[in-house]
């Protein structure tokens, strides 16, 4: 039992009487608590107060005189008050120091504590001071001090103790600092203990020793164990006794007789006893020394004031006590009362549950109240189960310190049963005591009423159930009777439309029986001329027949053409049979050639790889010779096989035509006979046809005969000719075109023989190139022919490849272009890093061939570049005045370049109007040093920059010079056509015709170049040389100056190429400690650092969303270990060098330190790493592309970037020098390093600040490219203004104060790049979009107002401020703008501080729709010429694009989380989406041809087991004019209005039967017609004028909720349930959709019930009846796709929350109560990402919250909050909407898997009928594997 204790901390002063009182007795109680109080008496601070003010300051005594109490003696001979903070009244004469402080105080003035004390007050000077609480103030005080922090007071213990208390002793000590009198005293175990420790080891509170060595035994293993004797304590030589077995003296090791057996009769037993009873005999030895001890202490007490005080203060804690136990029997009253009220209570509610017997459609809301309060009643009872529990845990605590106070005191065993007798005597009295009885009696009887009410329940139970059991029959007949309606309701409708239809035609009977009756009266009169032309009739048909018989003999002839035609085409058939063996013999000949041409792209790439790697001039030397001979060789063969395919083809289209023609011919003659018959049988029947009209019909039938005889006799010519001619002429040249590959082939191989021994003799060269400046000269002039002719050879290799690709079967010459493509891009990649001058003499120019995309250079172009000047040449004394450069079109509008002008370097620019020219005067040419100084050219805009950088030779002093100017006019853009662009440098060809600004004589000196734009570039990636030679002008060499040894050490990686170290052991070994060193810097997300494979062995070093990632297997039995920065410690993607260190610490544990600070580590087996080569940077892509390595690599792209200082164990590497690396440079160029490009993904943005204002002298710009319609693309704001840039149906608008400019045109969601510009100035608002203007005044031009002067915040792609504007879904780059705190310049993204969801690498923007093209068909006659020929090259083009698409698909479906079993995204049927689940599943476009309304051509492909849905609806904002196409009863319908009718077609069979059928609807003006599956043809029209207009959106397997209601029954309106694909819009394919509802992939396999959150994003929202408020429960199951992801949000409007997550397989939950953020976790055992369903549930009461995963439990108690209010607001399932996260929650991805069995206070929920499904989330249909 606990035990409250007050102490008294009083201290008499000297010369004062104690009143006494009770009052001032209380209140000089001292309560021990955290902040302390003050013990000081009011009347003792009173009386020092008043001896102080007796003697009035400065007064003058006698120095004879001594001054009162409370004053001093001043060096003045004054009286001075002493300054001793009322804790003193005594002080020395003439220093004022004090003396004798009081209250535990100390210092000169009594200003501090004493040791051991804290003060009363937090600040300031302490009037008093308390014994520390450490543990207890006074009596158990082992403080050497304390102090206070954060509200608590901190202990600094004395050496024996420990804890922030010291409530306990140190280690290698024992004793209880908590119980009064206790110490810690230092364990003694007689040296027996484990010498490996610091301290002995004993039990903190008993001192019993623990794990006694050398054989021994007892309480200080102070004994020799049971079977040793000897000395335990000093010789320490317990030795064994050897009696077999028997006792023996445990001090002289003599064996002893075993113990008698007592004999019989007497009473006491013989005992024997063992190790237990001496050691009890020892304890209770020890404890009677304990008592003994205490007896003495006692007694030793003394009985004066303090044993006074004492008792009275146990006397008023005893009078606490009663009072206290006073208030809990009347709280024990009041809930005696409350009992009985609860009592009457419950006997109502069960009255009112009887009354209620009768209302049957109640009882489920009742049985749910009843069973909540049964549960309540059973965790109440479980919580009693706890309350037991925790008294039999007291119990025993109870009797183990009964224990150890016996020891303690070392009591006799009479001493312990005497006292426990006491005990049971207290415990027989407690029991007797009242309240313990009422509260028993009440429990009782409260358990009674529990047992009550359950029966009551479970009777309630009963009759639920029997009513829940009629639900499935009553549904049944609804359904039954819903379809009968149904039935109805379309009969209704049909016979509505046949009501209009024949008053219609009434109406028109009417008018047409007036015209018939006076046509009678014609007639009448006509009748007697007919009579009279009755004989010419008669003539007329004997004629006929004559005619009818020559056709009956023109149709047996061409039954007989028709057998001649039959025996043709057989023949034809074996002539093909034999022209399809000769185009298998050629396949197999083309086989051959993939072998060898695998084996030439083999040796290109060992070639590449062998060349010494500083020869990178050599490396594209080598490569174009080995492409030009491959270019030949696929050139011959690609003609050869292309002549063989088009005779094959030709003899196909021949029969084909021929065949056609046959069918076309029969037809006709079948036909024209039947034509014959009728008019036969129509001149017996009516003899009333004139003569005209008869002899018209008889002259139409000789034409067609004559013409029919003409087609069969140019058929049979036809087939004659081919049949004699083309085919042998064919195959007699397929022969001789098979026999010359053959011999190309061998001509080729001998070819390639001598080319490895050239490239030794390159390399060795190259070797040997250190000190022979002629070998560089030779080698750079090599490299020059080189380049050029690999910049020949590639247009022709790569169409070549196309179309062997296109045409060959085999799969191995694809992988061998497929290589050969990989060798091509790597060369291109080493020839851009040619880090080699050209040196020019004034008559040279090269073209250099820039990689960079143009569209890109239009908005901001930036190039940067080495010159050296060369002062002394006798052509600058003639003309100083020089050309550098030239980047622009032909014709010489809209470009760039550099000159030499009056001696000065001059930037000139044109942008359409007229040239801008910047010279740098700030530092003539003629100062220029001897060696390369940095030139950078940008121009943003309109406005140019140029930058000279003049390094010094010895230090790293640099001079920096700048000049910028601006472009006048309108236009912004370096308008370059990508066909039109040419790049010359140091001059230009004779034929080229220069701008007058740079016409000029070419440069003399040295140029190399570096970037443009971020893109590295090199003179030897040129398209054309002129007049340049290199053996008689030798490059300059480009010495490594101060300022540039920085950037040597750096490499730089572009993505492509990589660094690879053979044998890393020559530098260092693998050994108990393996350390891998490197230092990175990147803006990318994602890339490849360090990979080392041997087999499936692996280890790879990679970046992943900015952070890094380690997986790797040494052949571990458990698999591959991952080690990765989950708590996102570093984040590497910063731009800023970051350095890595990778450790493997005794072959068993990994380490992973970044920037020097450990990151994270993990232990394995115990493996050494079994590796010899390690790739930095990346890859070759057969590498990351294999299936072991692919597997486990979370990216595949390769490192972009710098890197530099990899060392491995401390030794450093020279990348560059190694013979594997591929495709890297020296230097780290800031230009790569730049974020000039976003993308952003719809609900991502980034956000900045700047000084400035766009309402007044502002100018900005940027680059877009989107696919989406709609989206806000810049936003700022100050108060209620507002500057905003958006798309709005295709169209841009600027927005300025509610002034919005659009731009006409309203197609730029195109795919493709577009620039704007937009300016605002007191006069106008001004927007530019591709160099087309649109403007407004200014309205507010007199009212401008001042600037703001402080930063405000701005936002590209999106804004969490505005929600007027959707998202935008695309690219930005190259913005720039105005500021008042910096010059203009071009964004860099990656320092915005605000980055949401946003990526800064790549552009994943999809192409526009590509237009389907139809193939002919089979019957089609039609010439096949040279359109055919462009027609098949656009399909080839068009399937190769949609090949790459389908690639790209399959590589994102293939990613998988390599954490989890399953595949991130299931398999899943290409292009097809799965919709249903629930009412309004759907697909949304917002795109509508603008031929729509005329005629529209929709074709769809479906499969679907529902009986009604949606399949597709469109119509106008009234609904008055519509289309759809639905299900009803199975069947499909096609439906849209005319006016106020309605076409409606129904096909007769149901397609609901889960197949695939292709469905084709198509609207004219007035006629509609539905094909399905391309044999069934229904058609239906009427006759109207009216015009038909429809307006966005187009809606696809469902309607937006209220939608089609007016015109659909109502089992049709809702979702369509199945799958949908293929839907083509007037033959374009209809993509990407603006809006996405519970729409998924079409997946294959088997599927089970539970809903899909896929990979896309998406998530489910319940409505406000599912409440996360103060108390609720959420019970769910689910499987995982992904180790992270949200599965459940809820937010009020006041910013509480409750959030629940998985991180990388760590489920969590975190909550905000209005006071402030906790949290709770469970990692389980078992991965969640096993594929198997997992149970996980949220309990919460108040600020309690329980997360149980799998029954691994873990809480949280967080604070309370006393203004807590249960909010009901909306639950987010499965993910939510980025606005909503709160910047504390890590991870913010969707949730990827599935769920089911959702239960929210034990209310099933139903997804179905959830208030929003968002997103690709599938509802009740969950892929199994």
């Amino acid at each position: 039992m606990g035990r409250a204790v007050i102490y008294s901390t009083q201290v008499p002063v000297p010369g004062t009487i104690s009143t006494g009182s009770p009052a001032s007795s209380e209140s000089r109680v001292f309560h021990v608590d955290i902040e302390g109080s003050s013990a000081v008496s009011n009347q003792e601070s009173t009386v020092i107060r008043g001896q102080q003010q007796a003697v009035a300051p400065g007064s003058l005594v006698p120095f004879t005189e001594k001054c009162q109490e409370g004053f001093y003696r001043a060096t003045s001979g004054e009286c001075s008050p002493c300054n001793c903070n009322g804790n003193t009244n005594k002080c020395l004469d003439g220093s004022g120091i004090c003396v004798d402080c009081q209250r535990n105080t100390t210092g000169e003035h009594c200003e501090r504590c004493q040791d051991g004390y804290i003060a009363d007050v937090l600040r300031g000077v302490p009037t008093s001071c308390q014994p520390c609480p450490c543990p207890l103030p006074s009596f158990a005080n082992f403080a050497v001090a304390c102090y206070r922090k954060s509200g608590v007071v901190r202990c600094v213990c004395k050496e024996n103790y420990a804890g922030s208390n010291c409530e306990r002793c140190a280690p290698g000590y024992y004793g209880n600092p908590l119980l009064i009198g206790s110490t810690c005293r230092k364990c003694d175990c007689s040296g027996n203990s484990d010498p490996n420790l610091i301290f002995e080891d004993c039990d903190e509170v008993t001192g019993q020793c623990r794990n006694c060595l050398r054989n021994t035994t007892g309480f200080k293993c102070e004994l020799c164990a049971p079977g040793y004797y000897g000395d335990a304590r000093v010789a320490k030589n317990c030795t064994e006794c050897h009696c077999g077995g028997g006792p023996c003296d445990s001090h002289t090791g003599e064996c002893l007789a075993e113990s008698p057996e007592s004999p019989t009769g007497m009473d006491c037993p013989t005992i024997d006893c063992d190790k237990c009873i001496w050691d009890l005999t020892d304890d209770i030895r020890l404890s009677d020394m304990a008592i003994d001890e205490s007896k003495s202490t006692l007694l030793s007490i003394s009985t004066g004031v303090a044993a006074h005080r004492r008792l009275n203060e146990l006397n008023s804690t005893v009078s606490l006590f009663e009072m206290k136990l006073s208030e809990k029997e009347n709280h024990s009253e009041l809930r005696k009362i409350q009992m009985n009220n609860a009592e009457t209570e419950m006997n109502h509610l069960l009255e009112d549950i009887e009354a209620l017997d009768v209302q049957r459609n109640q009882a489920s809301s009742k049985d749910l109240r009843i069973q909540k309060e049964t549960m309540a009643t059973i965790h109440r009872a479980t919580q009693l189960v706890q309350q037991l529990s925790n008294m039999r845990d007291n119990i025993q605590e109870i009797s183990s310190k009964m224990i150890y106070y016996r020891i303690q005191h070392e009591l006799s065993p009479e001493d312990i049963i005497q006292k426990l007798n006491m005990a049971e005597e207290m415990l027989r009295e407690i029991r007797s005591r009242k309240p313990f009885t009422s509260q028993k009696k009440l429990a009782d009887d409260e358990a009674d009423a529990a047992q009550k009410l359950l029966r009551q329940a479970e009777e309630w139970q009963v009759l639920y159930n029997a009513t829940r059991s009629m639900f499935p029959t009553v549904l049944d007949q609804i359904n039954d009777h819903d379809m009968k309606i149904s039935d109805l309701q379309e009969t209704l409708d049909q016979a509505l439309d046949y009501a209009r239809q024949t008053e219609d035609i009434n109406e028109e009977n009417t008018a047409k029986f007036q015209d018939y009756k006076e046509q009678a009266e014609r007639v009448k009169e006509q009748t007697d001329e007919v009579n009279r032309t009755l004989q010419s009739a008669t003539d007329a048909l004997h004629e006929s027949r004559q005619i009818s018989s020559e056709l009956r003999d023109m149709q047996k002839n061409a039954s007989g053409f028709y057998a001649e035609i039959d025996g043709a085409k057989k023949e034809l058939q074996e002539k093909l049979a034999n022209l399809s063996q000769f185009d298998d013999n050629l396949v197999q000949r083309a086989m051959d050639y993939a072998q060898e041409l695998q084996e030439l792209a083999n040796e290109l790439d060992w070639n590449l790889h062998n060349i010494d790697t500083n020869g990178l001039v050599q490396r594209a030397l080598n490569a174009s010779n080995a492409y030009e001979n491959i270019a030949s060789y696929i050139s011959e063969a690609d003609e050869i096989a292309l002549l063989a395919l088009n005779t094959t083809h030709r003899v196909s289209d021949a029969v084909v035509g021929i065949d056609t023609q046959i069918i076309y011919h029969k037809d006709e003659s079948e036909r024209l006979l039947s034509q014959v018959k009728k008019l036969q049988e129509t001149a017996n029947a009516n003899n009333d046809l004139t003569v005209a009209d008869t002899a018209w019909r008889v002259n139409e039938t000789l034409a067609r005969k004559n013409d029919l005889k003409s087609r069969l006799m140019k058929a049979i010519k036809q087939i004659q000719s081919t049949e004699q001619g083309d085919a042998r002429q064919h195959l007699d040249q397929s022969k001789l075109m098979a026999d010359e590959a053959s011999h190309t082939a061998t001509t080729v191989t001998e070819a390639t023989n001598p080319m490895a021994n050239n490239l030794k003799k390159w390399s060795q060269d190259l070797q040997n190139f250190e000190h022979d400046a002629a070998a560089y000269d030779s080698a750079v002039n090599s490299a020059g022919d080189a380049v050029k002719n690999l910049i020949e050879v590639f247009p022709q290799l790569l169409d070549k490849l196309r179309r062997v690709e296109q045409k060959s079967p085999a799969n191995n010459i694809s992988s061998s272009i497929q290589r050969i493509r990989e060798l091509i891009a790597q060369t291109r990649s080493v020839a851009s890093k040619v880090q080699v001058s050209m040196k020019f003499e004034g008559q040279s120019a090269v073209e250099v061939n820039p990689k960079t995309n143009v569209e890109e250079l239009k908005a901001f172009t930036s190039m940067s570049l080495y010159m050296k000047l060369q002062q002394n040449h006798p052509q600058l004394a003639v003309s100083p005045d020089r050309f550098v450069l030239y980047l622009g079109n032909k014709n010489a509008k809209n470009y760039m370049g550099l000159a030499i002008k009056n001696d000065n370097l001059v930037y000139i620019y044109n942008l359409g109007d007229r040239d801008v020219e910047i010279p740098l005067d700030s530092k003539p040419v003629s100062t220029w040093p001897s060696y390369f100084s940095i030139i950078k050219i940008e121009r943003i805009g309109k406005h140019g920059k140029m930058f000279l950088t003049v390094p010094s030779p010895s230090s790293t002093a640099e001079e920096k010079f700048i000049k910028k100017g601006e472009a006048l006019g309108a236009n912004s853009l370096l308008n370059l056509q990508p066909e039109n662009t040419v790049f010359y440098v140091g001059g230009v060809p004779p034929d080229f015709k220069l701008p007058p600004s740079l016409n000029l004589p070419g440069f003399i000196g040295c140029l190399e170049l570096v970037t443009l734009n971020d893109d590295l570039v090199s003179l030897y990636n040129f398209k054309h040389l002129y007049n340049m030679n290199t053996a008689t002008s030798p490059p300059c060499a480009r010495n490594k100056l101060a300022f540039t040894q920085s950037r040597a050490v750096s490499y730089f990686f572009d993505g492509s190429g990589y660094a690879l170290v053979k044998n890393i052991e020559r530098r260092g070994r693998f050994s108990q400690v393996t350390r891998f060193d490197i230092e990175v810097r990147t803006p990318i997300d994602n890339g490849l650092i360090l990979l080392m494979i041997n087999r499936s062995m692996f280890f790879s070093l990679e970046m992943h969303n900015g952070f890094l990632s380690l997986q790797y297997n040494f052949g571990f039995s458990n698999g591959s270990v991952l080690l990765e920065d989950s708590m996102k410690k570093a984040q590497i993607n910063d731009a800023k060098f970051h350095e890595i260190s990778v450790i493997y610490h005794n072959s068993k544990k990994m380490i992973l330190v970044v920037d020097r600070r450990h990151i994270k580590s993990v232990d394995n087996e115990r493996t050494a790493m079994p590796f010899t080569d390690i790739y930095i940077g990346g890859a070759p892509t057969e590498i990351l592309q294999s299936s072991h390595v692919s597997s486990h690599l979370t990216v595949n792209t390769g490192f972009k970037g710098c890197m530099k200082g990899f060392q491995f164990q401390k030794k450093d590497f020279n990348l560059l020098e190694e013979s594997g690396t591929l495709g890297i440079s020296y230097g780290c160029p800031e230009e790569s390093l730049l974020s000039r490009k976003a993308y952003f993904n719809g609900e991502s943005f980034i956000a900045s600040s700047q000084k400035g204002s766009p309402f007044d002298d502002f100018e900005g710009g940027f680059n877009f490219r989107t696919l989406q319609p709609n989206g806000l693309l810049f936003y700022y704001t100050e108060g209620s203004d507002v500057f905003s840039i958006s798309m709005d149906k295709g169209a841009v608008v600027l927005n300025t104060k509610g002034i919005k400019v659009q731009s006409k045109d309203s197609n730029y969601n195109d795919g493709k790049t577009h620039f704007i510009i937009t300016s605002a100035s007191p006069e106008r608002y001004e927007l530019i979009v591709d160099d087309k203007n649109y403007s407004k005044k200014n309205p507010t031009k007199d009212k401008s107002g001042p600037k703001p002067e402080s930063a405000k915040k701005f936002y590209f792609g999106g804004s969490p401020l505005s929600t007027q504007y959707a998202n935008f879904t695309g690219c930005i780059s190259n913005a720039y703008f105005t500021r008042l705190d910096r010059e203009v310049e071009v964004e860099d993204f990656q320092r915005y501080p605000e980055k949401v969801q946003a990526s800064f690498y790549g552009c994943p923007v999809e192409s526009p729709p590509v237009a389907l093209l139809h193939k002919k068909g089979k019957n089609s006659s039609k010439a096949k010429g040279s359109r055919n020929k462009k027609v098949g090259r656009d399909k080839d083009r068009i399937s190769q694009l949609l090949t790459d698409f389908k690639k790209l698909d399959q590589e994102i479906g293939a990613q998988r989380d390599p954490h989890c079993h399953l595949s991130k995204n299931p398999k899943a049927i290409d292009h097809a989406y799965q919709f249903g689940g629930i009412a309004n599943s759907r697909q949304e476009f917002d795109y509508i041809p603008k031929d729509f309304n005329d005629r529209s051509q929709f074709s769809i492909s479906l499969k679907t087991h529902s009986s009604h849905g949606m399949i597709f609806y469109v119509s106008d904002q009234e609904e008055n004019n519509f289309m759809t196409l639905f299900v009803a009863h199975g069947r499909l319908i096609f439906m849209f209005n005319v006016g106020h009718q309605k076409i409606r077609i129904k096909s007769q069979e149901k397609y609901n039967d889960g197949l695939w059928h292709n469905v084709i609807f198509i609207r004219g003006k007035n006629i509609g017609r539905l094909i399905i599956d391309g044999l069934r043809v229904l058609e239906e029209n009427v006759s109207t004028d009216k015009t038909w207009q429809v307006s966005e959106p187009l809606y696809i397997g469902g309607v937006a909720p209220g939608k089609a209601v007016k015109n659909i029954q109502i089992n049709s309106v809702y979702s369509f349930s199945g799958c949908l694909s293929n839907l083509q819009l007037n033959s374009k394919s209809v993509i990407s959709p603006s809006q996405t509802f519970s729409v998924t992939p079409c997946f294959e396999g088997p599927s089970e019930t539970g809903t899909y959150f896929s990979s896309a994003g998406g998530y489910v929202v319940l409505d406000e009846s599912f409440s996360l408020g103060l108390k609720f429960e959420v019970v769910f199951e689910a499987r995982p796709r992904s180790s992270s992801g949200i599965l459940m949000h809820g937010h009020s409007v006041n910013g509480e929350y409750l959030n629940m997550h998985m991180e990388n397989g760590q489920v969590i939950v975190k909550l905000n109560n209005g006071v402030r953020d906790f949290s709770t976790s469970v990692t389980p055992k078992q991965s969640l990402c096993d594929g198997k369903w997992h149970r996980m549930a949220v309990i919460r009461d108040s600020n309690v919250v329980q997360l149980d995963v799998d029954s691994e439990v873990n809480h949280v108690v967080g604070p309370l909050n006393p203004r807590a209010i249960d909010h009901r607001e909306p639950v987010f399932i499965g993910g939510v909407p980025e606005s909503l996260l709160t910047s504390s929650l890590t991870t913010r991805n969707s949730f990827t898997g599935c769920i089911r069995n959702l239960v929210i206070d034990e209310k099933p929920v139903s997804f179905s009928k959830a208030a929003l499904v968002s997103g690709a989330v599938s509802i009740n249909t969950c892929p199994a594997a």
